[in-house]
C-alpha cells in the first residue's frame, strides 16, 4: 500500500506554536495508494503518521532535517512517501521492467506476453490495430494482462496510438473521428478540446489509460511522407494552441497524453519507419518554429514527451535524437525545463533497427535521460533490450542513481493518474458514436 508524505510548513515560530497548540502542527493531507491523485479521497490501508517537528532554533527556524535544506524547507522534486516507498521495495529487475513498454502479438493473452509480466515484469504495453477486432475482445485481452500483472508491485501502461484521422487502432464500430489537420482548419479550441476528450473516452472505455497524441509537429514541409494531417497545421502558433486543447482535453478525462514526436518532424522528407530524416536546420530556427509547440506544452503541463528518431545536425551531428544526450538532457530536461517523463518514439522502426543495435541504443537513451524505451514489435527484439539494459545495469553502465531516477518519475506518474489493474467492462459504443457524429457535423 503506497502512502503519500505529509509536507511541513515553514513558519515563524509564533505560528508554529499556534499550530502545535491547536492542530499538532497536521496539514490535513490524507495518506493514499497509487489509486490517489490528490484529490482527498483516501483507500483503506496502514497510515503513516507524520514525523514529529523538530524543535526550534533559537530565531524560531526549526532546524534542517536529512530531507530539508538550510533553511528548513522541502525540496520541489522530493518524491511523495508513496512513491519513495514503493521505489525501495522493488528489485532491480522490477525497475528494469519499468523501462520498458512493449507490444505483443495477436488478439489474446499468449505464453510470451505472460514471460514479459513474470520474468521481466515490464512496465506497460503498445496496442496495434492487428491486436484489437472488438471493443469486445479487446477488454478481454487488456483485463487478461492485468490479471497476469497481479504479482508485480506496479500497475500496468495500456497504451495506444489514437489522433483520429488515418492514425487510429480501434475496429469498426467505431466511428472514426477526424484528423488533427481537419480539427485544427476549424480554428475552435473547444471543439479541439472536445475532440481530445472523447479521444481520451474512447482509450479509457477499453482500460487503456495512456494515448500517443497530440502531434505537436509543424506541417511546414508540404513533402513530409509521415506527418501531413496528423498535424494541427502549418505554424506555430495553431500546432501550439490546438496541441495544448488535445492535450487539456485528454487529461481531463483522466488519460496521459503523449506529446509528440520531439524535437519536430514536420519538416523532414524521410519517414523514420523507414530511414533516419536529417534537420539541418540551427538553433535558432528551431526555438523560433519546430520547438514552440512543446516548449508551450511543457509550460502547460505536459506529462510524456516522445523523443523521435531525427538527426538534428545542429545539436547532436552524431547520434539520432532519441539517444542524444544534448536533445533529451541537455535541451529537453535542462534548456526547456522538462521534467516530466521521457519515451522514445518505437526503437524496432527502421530509423534505429535498421543501422544500429536496439540493445546497445536503448541502453544509451535511459543514459541520456529517457525513462521510458517503447520496443512495439518482435518478441525477440523486446527480450533483446530488457537483456541489454540488465547487463547495464549490472555492470554500472547505468548508475544505481540513474536507474532510480528514471523509475521514480514513471512510479509519479502512475499514481498521479491512479493507474489500476482493476478489470473494466465492455463500453457501450452507441453513445460515443453519437459524439463523434456531432463533432463531424460540426467540422462539415
Amino acid at each position: 500500500m503506497l502512502k503519500r508524505t505529509t509536507k511541513w510548513m515553514c513558519l515563524t515560530m509564533l505560528v508554529v506554536i499556534l499550530l502545535l497548540a491547536v492542530a499538532g502542527c497536521r496539514d490535513g493531507a490524507e495518506p493514499s495508494n497509487l489509486g490517489d491523485n490528490g484529490s482527498g479521497a483516501s483507500p483503506p490501508g496502514q497510515v503513516q503518521e507524520p514525523q514529529t517537528p523538530s524543535p526550534e532554533d533559537e530565531d524560531g527556524t526549526p532546524p534542517p532535517s536529512d530531507s530539508t535544506d538550510s533553511e528548513g524547507n522541502l525540496p520541489e522534486n522530493e518524491t511523495d512517501d508513496a512513491v519513495a516507498e514503493l521505489l525501495n521495495s522493488m528489485t532491480v529487475k522490477e525497475k528494469i521492467g519499468q523501462l520498458v513498454l512493449v507490444g505483443i502479438e495477436g488478439t489474446a493473452l499468449d505464453n510470451t506476453s505472460r514471460r514479459l509480466l513474470e520474468d521481466y515484469h515490464v512496465g506497460g504495453f503498445i496496442f496495434f490495430k492487428d491486436n484489437i477486432e472488438s471493443a469486445q475482445q479487446s477488454v478481454k485481452l487488456f483485463n487478461d494482462l492485468k490479471e497476469a500483472n497481479a504479482a508485480n508491485p506496479v500497475p500496468l501502461w495500456l497504451s495506444i496510438d489514437e489522433e483520429g484521422g488515418r492514425v487510429t487502432r480501434f475496429p469498426d464500430e467505431y466511428v472514426k473521428l477526424p484528423s488533427s489537420g481537419k480539427v485544427g482548419s476549424k480554428g475552435d479550441l473547444t471543439l479541439t478540446k472536445r475532440v481530445g476528450g472523447l479521444i481520451a473516452q474512447k482509450v479509457a472505455g477499453l482500460g487503456l489509460n495512456m494515448v500517443f497524441a497530440p502531434v505537436l509537429d509543424i506541417n511546414s514541409n508540404p513533402n513530409n511522407p509521415v506527418i501531413g494531417d496528423r498535424s494541427f497545421g502549418n505554424t506555430a502558433e495553431t500546432v501550439s494552441t490546438q496541441g495544448i486543447a488535445s492535450m487539456k482535453g485528454i487529461q481531463e478525462h483522466g488519460v496521459v497524453p503523449v506529446v509528440k514526436h520531439f524535437p519536430g518532424h514536420g519538416d523532414t522528407s524521410v519517414d523514420s519507419h523507414l530511414g533516419l530524416p536529417v534537420v539541418n536546420h540551427d538553433l535558432k530556427r528551431l526555438h523560433e518554429l519546430e520547438l514552440v509547440p512543446f516548449q508551450q506544452a511543457i509550460d502547460e503541463g505536459a506529462d510524456v514527451v516522445m523523443v523521435a528518431h531525427l538527426l538534428m545536425k545542429s545539436i547532436d551531428p552524431d547520434t539520432p535524437s532519441s539517444y542524444s544526450k544534448p536533445v533529451i538532457n541537455d535541451l529537453l530536461r535542462e534548456e526547456m525545463g522538462f521534467k516530466g517523463v521521457v519515451i522514445t518514439d518505437d526503437m524496432t522502426m527502421g530509423a534505429i533497427s535498421g543501422s544500429t543495435d536496439v540493445g546497445e541504443a536503448s541502453v544509451k537513451s535511459v543514459v541520456a535521460g529517457s525513462n521510458m524505451i517503447l520496443i512495439g514489435h518482435e518478441y525477440a527484439l523486446e527480450e533483446a533490450v530488457i537483456q541489454a539494459l540488465t547487463e547495464a545495469v549490472e555492470s554500472g553502465v547505468i548508475p544505481e542513481e540513474t536507474l532510480n531516477d528514471r523509475v521514480r518519475a514513471t512510479l509519479e506518474l502512475k499514481h498521479k493518474y491512479q493507474l489500476s489493474d482493476e478489470p473494466v467492462k465492455a463500453p457501450d459504443v452507441k453513445p460515443l458514436n453519437q459524439n463523434t457524429k456531432a463533432v463531424l457535423d460540426q467540422l462539415k
